[in-house]
């Protein structure tokens, strides 16, 4: 349902690093720059979640972004490159039955402090 998202951060190029580094163990990578690299797409085969400077004026607000990983492996690779990154941890990776017994997520915070997951569906 969802075709693409874009979120706003505080520094485009902070986050351009964190994404670039927490996307890749998922197969995600810059696809799209534009403005001097201060909006930039990403996906797999097309832009599909977006990063650009926050200027509508006001709080930034937490958003929750899931990136659907292809295996736990994967899930792993991503908490470990955020953490690398120096993202805060907030669920290392692990089976949350209370959403169906094979969801196996990870929890982090960007640099804007948005709550972003890697989750696969596949039983392990």
């Amino acid at each position: 349902m969802i075709d693409h998202i874009s979120v706003q951060v505080t520094d485009p190029a902070a986050s351009a690093a964190f994404y670039d580094r927490v996307l890749a163990p998922l197969g995600g990578a810059r696809l799209f720059e534009r403005d001097g690299g201060r909006v930039i797409g990403y996906g797999r085969d097309f832009p599909s979640f977006w990063i650009g400077p926050a200027d509508t004026g006001g709080p930034a607000r937490e958003a929750h972004l899931a990136f659907t990983a292809r295996d736990r492996t994967a899930v792993r690779a991503f908490f470990e490159a955020a953490v690398a990154a120096g993202a805060e941890v907030l669920h290392e990776p692990r089976t949350w039955p209370e959403y169906h017994p094979a969801y196996y997520g990870a929890f982090v915070r960007d640099p804007d402090g948005n709550n972003v997951e890697a989750v696969c569906h596949v039983p392990g």
